[in-house]
């Protein structure tokens, strides 16, 4: 039941900028860390942000000041902002979350569908 859903993904020309959302539902306990992951064609899933519960963020250099990562737990989403979008960023991005849900006390490892993000002119 408990589901992760990235929104916000499409076009963009390069240098611009777009917000993808990550938001959790379902019987939800609580939601530890969570992150931003992408993969290109061709190339491996790739780390690309996370965030603590407290707020604590840690960034792949590729990404490190043009991203910002952020969440907000009483909407219990995560946010990434995307600036100065180069072509090389276009991937499906994909988030994940630690979550521990009511009906099972056990942390585990969740993550979204995925959106497509394309960076061209």
């Amino acid at each position: 039941q408990v589901q992760l859903v990235e929104s916000g993904g499409g076009l963009v020309q390069p240098g611009g900028s777009l917000r993808l959302s990550c938001a959790a539902s379902g019987s939800i306990f609580s939601i530890n860390d969570m992150g931003w992951y992408r993969q290109a064609p061709a190339k491996e899933r790739e780390f690309v942000a996370s965030i603590t519960g407290g707020g604590d963020t840690n960034y792949a250099n590729s990404v490190k000041g043009r991203f910002t990562i952020s969440r907000d737990n009483a909407k219990r989403t995560m946010y990434l902002e995307m600036n100065s979008l180069k072509p090389e960023d276009t991937a499906v991005y994909y988030c994940n979350a630690n979550i521990r849900p009511y009906s099972h006390y056990t942390l585990a490892l969740y993550w979204g569908q995925g959106t497509q993000v394309t960076v061209s002119s």
